[in-house]
């Protein structure tokens, strides 16, 4: 299955997708359990890890938290290092320093159609998204591993992916057994739209 998305971000090149690098963030080895001896380690790895997974030509969006505690010169010098078009979705860590970064475009949400999938990529996880009765999936980061996904939602963090980013097609192949969303186990044609009619 070929990766082309049909959005103004990347008309060429594959599209993948990470969450929760927590660049620069001693504490994100210590609350997530990352097996870095220092931040020094884990930036350097995880600079390495995405540029053998993202080439030049290809677009990344990075579900929110870029870095964290790290100066605004430190960010920016990791930035410059990163393969692809980088393409942002705000996490709660995400403020001034990673704000005036050279994104190819930030949002606070951001709705993408690839590989014949409407996706909904948010910084938070959602119990229910825009078109999740009709199958549309959701990615997300913010919560390191920590929450389940379904068969239509899953966690795109580093600290799921082995410390790199993922592409549609392995988290694909991942969540195809994994329990539907709660909206989908309405009765049938149930789709929660109201009829306004009385």
């Amino acid at each position: 299955m070929t990766t082309k998305a049909f959005d103004p971000h990347h008309p060429a090149g594959r599209v993948l997708f990470t969450a929760d690098t927590h660049f620069g963030h001693r504490g994100s080895i210590d609350h997530s359990g990352r097996p870095f001896r220092d931040v020094e380690e884990m930036d350097r790895l995880m600079i390495d890890a995405w540029n053998a997974t993202v080439g030049r030509r290809d677009t990344i969006y990075h579900l929110g938290d870029f870095a964290y505690k790290a100066s605004p010169e430190r960010c920016a010098e990791i930035f410059a290092k990163l393969n692809g078009r980088k393409v942002l979705i705000k996490g709660n860590h995400d403020h001034r320093r990673t704000l005036v970064l050279p994104w190819d475009s930030i949002h606070e949400r951001l709705k993408v159609h690839l590989g014949g999938h409407r996706i909904i990529l948010d910084h938070y996880p959602m119990r229910s998204w825009d078109g999740a009765y009709h199958g549309s999936l959701h990615l997300h980061g913010h919560v390191h591993g920590a929450f389940s996904g379904t068969s239509q939602s899953c966690d795109a963090g580093v600290d799921v992916w082995g410390y790199r980013p993922t592409s549609l097609e392995e988290i694909l192949v991942r969540i195809k057994d994994w329990p539907l969303p709660e909206e989908r186990l309405r009765p049938e044609g149930d789709d929660g739209d109201e009829d306004d009619a009385e």
